[in-house]
């Protein structure tokens, strides 16, 4: 129950991790996207991405949602999942107490890692490419 159990933890998480990093990343993905497949001007995609990202005109709900809403899609496959593993009960959760602590701290981690770089990089530079008025929001520059 070294590393290795770990890694075979974080591997059978993996679709929690990318969903839940994708999920919380919604507030810029379908400004991009409909940029991109010339469903929407460029003045009024980023006039989306305003609304849904800083709240305003009604949807400072939104933001807050998503990120309630991919915490627990976190925590849901993080149950499913050692459950699934046999850890069933209390006693078996004090037990393999060490595991779920660091498996469940890396996902937790890992989701967050992942929601920054694919929210504050990848979509930034498409967004940046497809001509959205993002490079402010650079925080190399």
């Amino acid at each position: 129950m070294g590393e290795q159990s770990i890694g075979q933890d974080i591997k059978a998480l993996w679709k929690y991790i990318g969903g839940s990093a994708f999920l919380a990343s919604m507030c810029c993905f379908p400004s991009v996207v409909l940029v991109f497949f010339g469903l929407a001007s460029v003045s009024s995609a980023a006039a989306l991405s305003n609304d849904l990202y800083w709240g305003t005109n009604g949807m400072g709900w939104f933001r807050p949602l998503l990120s309630a809403v991919s915490v627990v899609l976190v925590l849901v496959g993080l149950t499913l999942y050692f459950r699934s593993e046999g850890i069933c009960t209390l006693d078996q959760a004090k037990k393999q107490r060490t595991r779920i602590v660091n498996t469940s701290l890396v996902v937790l981690i890992l989701s967050t890692l992942i929601y920054l770089v694919f929210n504050y990089v990848v979509l930034t530079e498409v967004g940046i490419a497809l001509d959205l008025p993002w490079e402010s929001s650079r925080f190399w520059e």
